[in-house]
């Protein structure tokens, strides 16, 4: 197991990226702590850990609460020990895409850029104290293929404030990760493309998906388990030379 006797808090663990990232952690060894804000969807993924084996808490946190992160963290410490790997997988709003910039409210186009960078400031620092004192750790986040589209794509997409919020993740992400270098912590960011499981039903298919297929090297988008497996790979020992990357998980319409 890649991951054994480790200890993880997913931010977002009730969602369809954290709750899959949280089931492979899970499924790798990790005890994991999932923190959201609907306890019933975070209930619902810790469940699906236990029934297969795994070791999952849950908890009610705002990850734009400063106050409730730090609490949350010192619980955790408290219950296992230390923190291993902190990742953020909060939605940074991308339902708010789709409006020409010209004809945005300032309120939509500012609220992912915001959300992003708070929750990832506040969630990995406050891993970042406690990973500090121990010489070791791992804090993910998780930006998406927004921050850098091809032409082509910024013509056929308005991602509003969406793809400045994942610049700024991943801004965070090469800041972190050269501070906390010297004291054996790594930072790592997931850059994903779109993921066709998160979409409602009826947009699992048609011109807009068979668009984005097309735009990738391997003629389809990610899926759930890719992203989950390539956060387990990130947060493992066998990445200790990674710190400071953006992951691509694009299938390749970023190549960079």
């Amino acid at each position: 197991m890649m991951l054994k006797g480790k200890v993880a808090i997913v931010y977002g663990g009730g969602g369809r990226v954290g709750g899959a990232v949280a089931r492979a952690f899970a499924a790798e060894g990790a005890t994991v702590f999932l923190a959201g804000r609907t306890l019933a969807k975070l209930q619902e993924v810790a469940d699906q850990i236990a029934g297969a084996g795994g070791t999952a808490e849950i908890a009610q946190v705002d990850a734009l609460d400063g106050q409730a992160v730090d609490r949350h963290v010192d619980d955790v410490v408290a219950k296992a020990g230390r923190i291993d790997i902190s990742f953020n997988a909060i939605s940074v709003r991308g339902d708010l895409q789709g409006t020409a910039l010209r004809e945005m409210k300032v309120d939509d186009f500012t609220t992912p850029i915001l959300t992003a960078a708070t929750t990832h400031f506040l969630t990995a620092t406050a891993a970042a104290r406690r990973m500090v004192e121990s010489g070791a750790g791992v804090v993910l986040t998780l930006s998406s293929s927004a921050s850098g589209l091809s032409g082509r794509d910024r013509v056929y997409n308005k991602t509003g404030g969406f793809g400045v919020a994942c610049a700024a993740i991943e801004e965070i992400t090469r800041t972190l990760a050269g501070e906390l270098g010297p004291f054996g912590v790594r930072v790592v960011c997931l850059r994903s493309d779109a993921i066709p499981e998160t979409w409602s039903p009826e947009h699992q298919s048609g011109p807009t998906k068979d668009y984005m297929d097309q735009g990738t090297a391997l003629g389809h988008l990610p899926t759930l388990q890719q992203v989950a497996n390539a956060a387990v790979f990130a947060a493992s020992d066998r990445a200790g030379a990674m710190t400071g990357a953006i992951v691509n998980l694009t299938c390749g319409s970023i190549m960079n």
